[in-house]
């Protein structure tokens, strides 16, 4: 993998004026780099918004979330054929926060990624586990339940289209981002699922980390050939610093 991805997840913050300065103060001191990869997630109704902000820059459009429908009864949900009308190339898919706070199965998950790939948006498959699963000795098995359960069905021939991001719940929001050799560890331990499982070649599969990515930390991860790049929560939410994580990305990529 010759590139890096940077992504920046805005979660439940921001009203659209908000976000509109917030892009305009990224693009401001954005310039583009040919191997690095960078994308936000703004909430739903700040995405036409930003849709027209970026309709001439590199930055990707990406949502936070989908529903497995493209129409119908489904009150309060967003469909990925609205998600492709107004722009977006990525979503994001499974974060922890969706599982873990808002119920959503490996079921769901798994329905959600189909239909993204169905109306041909790139899904961000979220990974990780809690603190007392890691604490038991668990990380691995839960992170290969949830990739074969994500992924169940699904060929490996549309792999290419899927980016995998590793987010240890234990560390999301809360300022203590894994070290690079436990996140490095679980990259090589999923590349090495996908190899056994799917013929997927470990390199070839693109796996970000997020989890409490910061200006501060984001140079040691990206020494790392395991870690293709980043989401990003709550740095990505001030200018600065997602664009010293951007410059870092540039300044390490292989």
């Amino acid at each position: 993998m010759s590139s890096r991805f940077i992504v920046g997840n805005w979660k439940m913050y921001n009203t659209v004026s908000q976000a509109e300065t917030l892009v305009r103060a990224i693009l401001a001191d954005y310039h583009p780099h040919p191997t690095v990869e960078v994308a936000i997630a703004p909430p739903f109704i700040a995405l036409q918004t930003i849709a027209t902000l970026l309709a001439s820059n590199t930055i990707h459009l990406a949502a936070q979330t989908v529903y497995q429908e493209d129409e119908g009864a489904f009150t309060g949900e967003i469909s990925p054929l609205m998600l492709k009308a107004v722009g977006c190339r990525y979503v994001i898919i499974g974060h922890s926060e969706r599982r873990h706070v808002l119920g959503e199965t490996d079921q769901d998950i798994n329905m959600k990624i189909r239909a993204a790939l169905r109306h041909q948006l790139h899904p961000i498959l979220c990974l990780g586990e809690r603190l007392e699963e890691r604490e038991a000795g668990h990380t691995t098995r839960v992170v290969q339940s949830q990739l074969q359960q994500g992924l169940a069905g699904i060929p490996a021939k549309e792999f290419p289209q899927i980016t995998l991001a590793y987010e240890p719940v234990w560390a999301i929001g809360t300022g203590k981002a894994a070290t690079v050799d436990q996140a490095a560890e679980v990259h090589g331990e999923i590349r090495r699922y996908l190899q056994e499982q799917y013929g997927i070649e470990p390199h070839t599969q693109r796996i970000l980390y997020g989890g409490s990515v910061s200006p501060d930390n984001a140079e040691a991860l990206f020494h790392s050939s395991e870690i293709n790049g980043a989401l990003i929560g709550k740095a990505c939410l001030n200018a600065e610093s997602f664009g010293r994580i951007i410059a870092l990305a540039k300044a390490y990529t292989p």
